[in-house]
């Protein structure tokens, strides 16, 4: 595991974006992550260099999923966790938070989706609830409460 000034790339900006992607038959996007196989987490990904968060919504939800057609919402919220250790290094030097920037990506219907191999092992749709209970992330678990579960009630 080389460090950004191992391999003489810039590190990886902590700012990220979180997609919730949920139907309105109340079902939200999982996707579990490769290397960690409890991680169940929404679509994420960091910003690149000079890139806006609504650019890089749309960019990683595409990687991600292969979903194109989705209506992406900036929910204009952001919010801020702790980098896991064992991740630091990906980042630019002297990192240890990451600001996430919040947005929605509703769909009519479930849909298959294609998932990154080197990013995510398997995908499930599954209840809002069931969503809140299995979210590793406690910033993707405030986002789904916060924007997701207020268009049901």
């Amino acid at each position: 595991m080389n460090t950004p000034e191992q391999t003489g790339k810039p590190g990886k900006r902590p700012e990220s974006v979180l997609v919730v992607v949920f139907t309105l038959e109340q079902e939200v996007l999982l996707l579990q992550r490769v290397d960690d196989d409890a991680f169940w987490q929404s679509v994420t990904g960091s910003l690149e260099a000079t890139e806006l968060p609504a650019d890089a919504a749309r960019r990683e939800l595409l990687e991600e999923t292969g979903i194109a057609d989705a209506r992406l919402v900036d929910c204009h919220y952001s919010d801020s966790f702790s980098i896991r250790p064992q991740w630091r290094h990906r980042f630019q030097p002297g990192s240890t938070r990451n600001l996430e920037h919040v947005f929605l990506a509703e769909l009519p219907t479930r849909c298959d989706v294609s998932i990154e191999p080197q990013e995510h092992l398997d995908y499930r749709w599954v209840s809002i609830t069931q969503a809140i209970e299995e979210l590793w992330s406690e910033t993707n678990r405030r986002a789904l409460e916060k924007f997701v579960v207020p268009i049901f009630t």
